[in-house]
């Protein structure tokens, strides 16, 4: 384990052979190291292509020479075989409920794509559907440490293997009832020895940390929470540990070894979905649905800091609902839904460019991923958007992948990008 020091805090990372072991990258930034391409299309600087069964849009995690998914197939695609699956399209809520699914932890190889293995964690029809465009049955993000893949199914369970596809351990969970059935999909957080995971739901929201070594729990808190989207955040001030857990009603700072609130904030909107970063001693958490709002938090305070000093600044135009920011050099990068795109001073939160259009007009449910001075924005509508890392806006490349379908957010690693759409995972560069 890693620790960058900045003015008395620290983010927490793993070491320097994870790769890409977690949803936001190995410094819950977004960032990644080293490099990635600039310009490709569908018939240039692919390396290769695999068909993923089922539907799923959690991302990827690597270590190694290993990638981890997961999906989950209904029981027409495994009768029918894959062709049967894909689409997902349409609008609204409810969608794949009442049908038989087959959960799934994959593991491909990184340098040819090709199936290493893949293990069924459970085989169940769940209780409630997902969004028809934007959902899954597989949105968890999984993550690992390099000896051990955690796949979260949220209602389906939790699911530990090896890196050989051996399960070592599971834990259920009571099915939960998200939002206009709008599906889960919250990554789970690994930190040290322990496994963070944030259920807030329509009813009896929970927060719950595990021992990742055999599922056995170590404690559980209730919150008073409706339904939200956004992973915990575990920093380190001034020598103590705490995660924070961006929701509705409050936001919220967990001791992380016993479960008790040490600081709490109001402010946010409704259907949290970003995840927080922290930069120079502040954590940035963000809403944009209803009451959109971006709040940028000292920390190192007690108690309840709504509306005190300890709040540095805030925004209301041009926040991200679904993606979450990338935080680099001081800068918090961040994109609309509906393709507008921003960059602030982390520390003043004035802003450098704010709400400026990109090339098309496009849609984004993927978070912009980084690397090495460069910005991936992954569309609805099929294009990768690259844009430099800089004070000024500028548009460095446009790539087309065609028809394709994106809403699980990129990984980078060593000089490749990988990109999972709708049917498909591509390893981008050499």
């Amino acid at each position: 384990m890693r620790r960058f020091w900045v003015a008395g805090w620290a983010v927490l990372a793993f070491g320097a052979n994870d790769d890409w072991a977690r949803w936001r990258g190995p410094y819950e930034t977004g960032m990644a190291r080293g490099d990635a391409p600039v310009q490709w299309s569908l018939t240039e600087n692919i390396a290769w292509k695999t068909t993923i069964p089922g539907r799923g849009f959690s991302s990827p995690v690597l270590w190694g020479d290993k990638i981890f998914l997961t999906t989950a197939v209904p029981a027409k695609e495994i009768e029918a075989g894959p062709a049967a699956g894909g689409g997902g399209r349409g609008a609204g809520g409810g969608a794949g409920s009442g049908v038989e699914h087959r959960f799934q932890v994959m593991a491909l190889d990184r340098r040819t794509g090709k199936v290493i293995w893949e293990r069924t964690a459970v085989t169940a029809t769940p209780h409630e559907g997902y969004h028809r465009k934007y959902g899954s049955f597989a949105s968890n993000s999984p993550v690992t440490d390099g000896r051990m893949v955690y796949a979260f199914f949220g209602s389906r369970g939790l699911y530990a293997y090896d890196l050989d596809g051996k399960q070592m351990w599971k834990k259920e969970f009571p099915p939960m009832r998200m939002r206009l059935q709008f599906g889960e999909g919250t990554a789970v957080v690994l930190h040290e020895d322990k496994l963070i995971l944030s259920c807030d739901q329509e009813s009896d929201s929970f927060i719950v940390v595990v021992d990742k070594r055999t599922g056995k729990e170590l404690w559980r808190k209730s919150r008073d929470e409706v339904s939200a989207w956004s992973p915990p955040l575990v920093v380190e001030y001034e020598g103590k540990k705490q995660m924070i857990v961006a929701a509705s009603a409050k936001v919220r700072a967990y001791d992380i070894d016993t479960g008790n609130v040490i600081w709490e904030c109001g402010g946010l909107g409704s259907n949290v979905i970003p995840a927080p970063v922290t930069y120079a001693g502040m954590v940035f958490v963000m809403s944009g649905h209803r009451e959109p709002n971006l709040l940028a938090i000292k920390l190192g305070r007690t108690g309840d800091l709504t509306g005190t000093d300890a709040v540095a600044w805030t925004n209301q135009r041009g926040n991200s609902y679904t993606p979450s920011p990338v935080l680099h050099e001081g800068k918090l990068y961040f994109v609309t839904d509906n393709g507008m795109i921003s960059c602030f001073d982390a520390k003043t939160g004035k802003p450098f460019y704010h709400q400026i259009r990109l090339p098309k007009p496009y849609n984004f449910k993927a978070s912009p991923v980084g690397a090495n001075g460069k910005l991936y924005l992954s569309t609805e509508q099929g294009d990768i958007v690259v844009v430099k890392l800089s004070e000024e806006y500028e548009v460095l490349a446009t790539n087309s992948m065609g028809d394709e379908f994106f809403v699980a957010t990129p990984a980078i690693v060593g000089g490749n990008i990988y990109l999972r759409s709708a049917t498909t995972l591509y390893a981008v560069g050499k």
